[in-house]
């Protein structure tokens, strides 16, 4: 737990999150422009979420040192979980389709955040979350991005509770 307390501290596990989501968002948009594949509502959420891991990287990354980390680590742990929360909905919307429960056939941003009219290349949506797209390795994306949301749940936890056990100074002249 003090070696996950020392990496908090440093600007490279920070800017290292940014990256995996900003990584996670570039292949979302190439099965959305390259391959085709229509998002739906829940697809466009789950964009968000990541989007708000990439920025708690950030906002660590500004000053890991400091107590500004826990603004990124508040943001990280809110998104992983509405994250997982989302791919979960969507999961059981396609393991149990019902003309009862669907995702939603507009998207909904706050008025004074319109995403999909500032940018709808990354944010419109025109798919249905009961269609199936695309499989990979014998599971569809919902399913693999409840795993994808669960370790950055479970690794922000981690970091968490390693907040509580401050790292050694070193000293290099005692025994």
């Amino acid at each position: 737990m003090r070696s996950l307390n020392r990496c908090s501290k440093r600007r490279a596990v920070w800017l290292a999150l940014a990256l995996t989501a900003f990584a996670l968002e570039l292949v979302a948009l190439c099965f959305q422009h390259i391959m085709l594949l229509k998002p739906c509502v829940l697809c466009i959420y789950q964009r968000c979420a990541l989007y708000g891991i990439m920025a708690s990287g950030l906002v660590g990354a500004i000053s890991p040192a400091t107590p500004l980390r826990f603004a990124g680590l508040i943001i990280w742990l809110y998104s992983a979980w509405k994250g997982l929360m989302l791919a979960m909905q969507y999961t059981d919307i396609q393991l149990h389709p019902s003309l009862l429960v669907t995702c939603d056939f507009c998207i909904s941003f706050p008025t004074w955040l319109p995403l999909d009219k500032w940018m709808p290349l990354i944010f419109s949506t025109n798919g249905d979350c009961i269609v199936h797209q695309r499989r990979f390795l014998s599971m569809e994306m919902p399913r693999w991005m409840i795993l994808i949301f669960i370790a950055y749940l479970v690794l922000a936890i981690l970091i968490l509770l390693s907040q509580f056990f401050p790292s050694r100074k070193r000293d290099f002249f005692s025994l």
